[in-house]
């Protein structure tokens, strides 16, 4: 399978809108650089297989690998790489699959709007497109694809230090692919919507992580 990029044309500008907006966080000297890192479990939709294929409903891992730089205490960028694995279902045919994506996503610091939570704590919202690439093993090595995709979720920040903090990430990426055909490329192949939910740590780079939400 291949992407058709005119289908997605308004999804692939908003890539390229992303891009240039992380690019000009980057210019802003007063931003704060951190560097995340993730693991987890993921659940994808059932609808994302073909014929009699079930994926388990919790798999293991996810891991989750960012840099996040902000333009303010409240705005700013993150640019990440995600990989999950998820395999059959039990009495189901036998398969499992390496989902790979990147994004290029925007990030609002909602800590204020919860202005009730302690002062090391922090929630982040973050949303953005990307590319999806999915790669079957075992039977199905050459049922590769990709396409475009949308990432949206929320992080809970549990300051450590005025640097570091552990944090709680639920995210949903919701596929925008085709259909594929079964039997030329299908078996063991993935064109749905993933859950993820990992637990990682947030390293302040330059900064001190919590003094925006002061």
């Amino acid at each position: 399978m291949t992407l058709n990029f005119k289908s997605y044309k308004h999804i692939y500008l908003a890539i390229i809108f992303a891009g240039y907006c992380f690019s000009g966080f980057s210019q802003v000297d007063t931003s704060t650089l951190k560097a995340q890192i993730a693991l987890g479990v993921n659940s994808p939709s059932s609808d994302g297989f073909v014929g009699n294929f079930e994926s388990k409903s919790i798999n293991f891992p996810t891991i989750n690998l960012g840099i996040q730089y902000m333009v303010s205490p409240t705005f700013g960028a993150k640019l990440d790489f995600g990989y999950n694995r998820f395999s059959n279902l039990n009495d189901t045919p036998e398969f499992k699959v390496n989902y790979s994506r990147i994004n290029a996503q925007l990030v609002y610091n909602a800590t204020r709007v919860f202005g009730f939570l302690p002062n090391n704590m922090g929630v982040f919202m973050h949303a953005g497109p990307g590319l999806s690439f999915i790669k079957p093993l075992g039977n199905y090595p050459d049922n590769k694809t990709s396409y475009l995709n949308l990432m949206y979720g929320m992080e809970f920040h549990f300051g450590i230090s005025d640097s570091l903090s552990w944090y709680i990430d639920g995210s949903y990426i919701s596929g925008f692919s085709d259909d594929f055909n079964p039997v030329s490329d299908g078996f063991g192949s993935f064109n749905g919507n993933l859950l993820n939910v990992s637990v990682g740590v947030s390293m302040s780079l330059t900064g001190c992580y919590f003094c925006g939400n002061d």
